[in-house]
């Protein structure tokens, strides 16, 4: 290794370009060899720097997304039901709707991979530089109620209106308390101009008798279903599909449950 060599390396170390740390032996290689000139030779070690930071941002982005599994469209089997709406689900997958501040609402059965589309439509979001957020809604409003004991309320919505894009996993799943009522109006109208995801089990007009003020939820549903793509996702369960198989069972054999 040459002074030179050396220097640049502890020059690198200094302004913490890792990146180009990390590939400087490769790209020296390829210029002593004549494949990189001077001028290429630099662009391609700003290139590894480059990559090097999307690649922590990703990640980063993903860690805090806090998904329960790394789910992708690319991973998701339209073909396991031909009821599903692959090509309004795809047309969604343009994010369009997430540039413009509008939220998307998934609903059908359980098991038809609401939750797995939901995380897709995510992880590209974060794809695209997006901070997200990913939680079941119950453990929202438990975070939310915990917040008006400890009197930190106020930190813990914030924290809820940062990401550009909130998924909130099984919605309207039971009745709600008027205090929880009043903590999905609070998010919903804070987030005002930012996208959320709703996944649930039920229709969004079944969404109403929930909540025990009619003002409240007329003023929290309509503003938020009016600004909103519907996706009826039906069909039978996508779940079986994704079960571990025994490897006992013969081709054909349905799984147990």
């Amino acid at each position: 290794m040459s002074v030179m060599t050396t220097a640049l390396r502890e020059s690198l170390k200094t302004l913490r370009l890792s990146g180009m740390l990390e590939t400087l032996d490769a790209r020296l290689t390829q210029a002593q060899g004549g494949e990189l000139g001077h001028l290429d030779f630099l662009q391609v070690l700003c290139q590894d720097e480059i990559t090097r930071r999307e690649t922590v941002a990703f990640e980063r982005r993903l860690r805090k997304a806090k998904f329960e599994q790394q789910a992708t469209l690319e991973g998701f089997d339209f073909n396991a039901s031909p009821k599903l709406p692959a090509a309004q689900i795809r047309d969604l997958a343009a994010l369009r709707w997430l540039h413009s501040g509008e939220s998307v609402i998934l609903f059908g059965p359980v098991g038809v991979g609401k939750t797995h589309v939901a995380q897709a439509l995510g992880h590209l979001a974060i794809r695209q530089g997006a901070g997200v957020r990913f939680a079941k809604t119950s453990r929202i409003l438990a975070e939310l109620a915990g917040g008006h004991a400890d009197r930190t309320w106020d930190k813990r919505i914030r924290e809820l209106i940062r990401p550009d894009l909130l998924i909130l996993d099984d919605f309207a799943m039971r009745q709600l308390t008027a205090s929880q009522a009043d903590d999905l109006y609070e998010l919903v109208s804070e987030r005002q101009g930012r996208s959320l995801i709703i996944t649930s089990n039920r229709a969004p007009s079944d969404w109403y008798p929930l909540f025990p003020n009619p003002v409240v939820a007329e003023s929290l549903l309509d503003r938020l279903i009016n600004a909103s793509h519907q996706v009826i996702m039906n069909g039978p369960s996508y779940r079986p599909n994704k079960r571990p198989k025994n490897p006992t069972d013969k081709p054909g054999t349905p799984p147990k449950c």
